[in-house]
């Protein structure tokens, strides 16, 4: 899919919940592995939906990863822990400070293959730092999208529920959730409310 090349760089897999993301980074380590490149995997330790030291898939596929703390000078681990991998994938990068960019433009400059993955927009349809920033340094991008579950068409949102309801703007920006707290959503469908 991308080059192999002497120098590192950065890919990043985004889109809206339930878009594949995650299917896409696993795919993307299995055929590392297969080339017999080295991989280690990296989740913050706020998201633990699919246990403490795997990322997975809401389909089920799982990771065996290190989790790191999500701000400031710990994001520093995902460089500290590296024992020579060639491969280094940081899934839910939305819930990282904005050190995450840092860590990942050096260790692409250290000539590594960086692979993150994360939402890009918060439920409210604004853009979820760190992932935008990473989007613009990036060599590879990919949007993914999703299924809209009122509609069927392609959903590129996230709506968060409160009791089968949508969630008020002022709601929390993070909240971790699957499927009893989000749905994928259209533009046209995508709901906030504001009362």
């Amino acid at each position: 899919m991308h080059a192999i090349t002497r120098s590192g760089w950065v890919e990043v897999i985004t889109g809206c919940m339930f878009s594949g993301k995650t299917e896409e980074l696993l795919r993307r380590l299995r055929r590392a592995e297969i080339a017999g490149q080295s991989v280690a995997v990296f989740s913050p330790a706020l998201d633990e939906r699919y246990g403490e030291t795997t990322i997975g898939s809401h389909n089920g596929h799982q990771w065996e990863a290190h989790v790191v703390d999500s701000e400031g000078e710990a994001v520093w681990a995902i460089a500290d822990e590296l024992n020579g991998e060639q491969v280094v994938a940081v899934d839910e990068a939305n819930f990282f400070d904005a050190t995450l960019v840092d860590v990942c433009e050096h260790l692409a400059d250290d000539g590594r293959r960086v692979i993150v993955s994360g939402l890009d927009q918060t439920f409210r349809a604004e853009p979820f730092v760190p992932v935008p920033h990473l989007t613009a340094l990036a060599e590879y991008v990919d949007k993914l999208q999703a299924i809209c579950t009122v509609c069927g068409e392609p959903a590129t949102r996230n709506q968060r529920l409160v009791d089968g309801d949508p969630a008020h703007v002022d709601d929390p920006t993070i909240v971790v959730g699957a499927e009893e707290s989000y749905e994928a959503r259209c533009r046209n469908c995508h709901v906030l409310k504001t009362d």
